[in-house]
């Protein structure tokens, strides 16, 4: 929200909303002076995006009749705030995201695998298909966890990112757009390996913690034992 919706006062801003609602509708309509200064607002302020994606506005899948294929998306946060985001698609039953949903911190980047069934007999390669999937996004508060009701919850700051439409390719072409899939696909691919691995290094970094520590308190052990014997032997 700009500064001058936060900053400024009640009367200002019905103002300059007044004024933006003239200036779209023509001086000739009258503004109603009772109307909710936050409904002016949402209606001609336009929401910023909070999300980047690559490719921007299509999803692009292998034509193989039969099979399942992926298509890959890269996704980034560039607000300042965490940001909630969720994918959604009106064909359901052939269709899934991994991940279907998520909280991106300011700044990070994913790659979203969208995995597809390709129905037989399925239009000619290179043409785009009905099936769409539409991201939404919600602003959150760092530390917010996602729940399946968080965008339920705040349904009127949930905002529509992006509606990609999915377009087939032959797999047998040397197209430009086939490259950047496979490469996209690669390193979604790399990214979830890179995701398994840290927790494996981490135990495996505890594990040798753990012995360092287990030898230091052994050898603590023989040197008290050591100098017990020894004051032992001065004993006698």
């Amino acid at each position: 929200m700009p500064w001058w919706w936060r900053e400024g006062s009640e009367q200002q801003q019905s103002i300059v909303a007044a004024a933006a609602v003239q200036q779209h509708q023509g001086s000739n309509v009258e503004v109603k002076k009772s109307a909710p200064i936050t409904v002016i607002a949402k209606a001609f302020l336009v929401t910023k995006r909070r999300l980047s994606f690559h490719p921007d506005k299509k999803l692009f899948f292998l034509y193989e009749p039969g099979q399942q294929v992926s298509s890959a998306v890269k996704i980034k946060n560039t607000s300042r705030s965490p940001v909630a985001f969720k994918f959604q698609t009106n064909a359901p039953k052939s269709c899934f995201m991994r991940p279907p949903n998520g909280i991106l911190s300011p700044g990070e980047t994913i790659i979203a695998i969208v995995v597809k069934f390709v129905e037989q007999p399925e239009r000619n390669p290179e043409k785009k298909s009905k099936d769409k999937f539409k991201i939404v996004s919600l602003k959150v508060k760092p530390g917010t966890e996602y729940t399946p009701e968080l965008f339920d919850e705040q349904k009127e700051f949930v905002a529509v990112e992006r509606v990609l439409q999915v377009v087939f390719l032959d797999p047998q072409s040397n197209s430009s757009e086939t490259d950047k899939l496979r490469k996209r696909l690669a390193e979604a691919e790399a990214a979830q390996q890179a995701r398994k691995k840290p927790p494996e290094e981490k135990a495996q970094r505890t594990a040798a913690a753990g012995g360092v520590l287990d030898e230091w308190k052994q050898q603590q052990r023989e040197k008290r034992l050591a100098k017990q014997q020894i004051e032992g032997v001065d004993s006698l």
